[in-house]
């Protein structure tokens, strides 16, 4: 249970991570995915890195640049424009339907516009998900200019789509439904230079 903890990657550049393990039945057709991070790096990084040994970029949650946010969903990406932090935490969550391909992004709460992703896809399942590395192979392939560095907290995923109600819960750390990756009951195992320690402030 990692209540009011953070994952503190020290180093930049690091080659530190966390490998996340869920319980997958089958290939996922909807997801959500949600995270708090906390850092000062301008340079591009990888926040949330779900790889199969067919798609290196499955599911990926990626910041090329302090005013945007990407989302992969089997190799392709959208681009959600952001204002630049000031230096606080960021709380972003992600979801993805294969039924209509609608991307939704939502940023401290709010709902950014929606978009257009992968229509129809599926997510697979052998998946290899990691925090704080993007994936350019199953597991590894990393670039250490494409790590994170700073903290990190809240991680979810679901196999559904939250409804806005649920979003605004995750955001304002809220009860939220039973998820395949939880906060509270988190299964993991750390690469590397990455510390787990108290949240500071809120």
């Amino acid at each position: 249970d990692l209540y009011r903890k953070v994952f503190v990657f020290r180093k930049d550049p690091s080659d530190a991570y966390v490998v996340l393990r869920a319980k997958l039945e089958q290939p996922l057709q909807n997801f959500t995915v949600c995270l708090r991070s906390y850092t000062d790096l301008t340079r591009p990084y990888s926040l949330f890195s779900y790889a199969t040994k067919v798609q290196d970029n499955e599911i990926l949650l990626f910041k090329p640049k302090p005013s945007e946010y990407r989302l992969y969903v089997g190799g392709k990406f959208v681009t959600f424009r952001v204002p630049e932090g000031r230096g606080d935490w960021e709380h972003v969550c992600a979801s993805w339907e294969s039924a209509t391909g609608i991307a939704e992004f939502w940023f401290n709460g709010k709902p950014w516009p929606r978009k257009g992703l992968q229509r129809g896809y599926t997510v697979g399942v052998e998946a290899a998900i990691l925090l704080g590395q993007e994936q350019d192979a199953f597991g590894g392939g990393f670039d250490v200019y494409n790590s994170f560095s700073g903290e990190l907290a809240d991680v979810y995923l679901w196999e559904t789509g939250l409804s806005p109600d649920k979003m605004r819960a995750a955001y304002q750390s809220l009860r939220l439904p039973p998820a395949i990756l939880a906060w509270k009951s988190l299964s993991y195992e750390v690469k590397g230079d990455v510390v787990v320690k108290p949240r500071l402030r809120e």
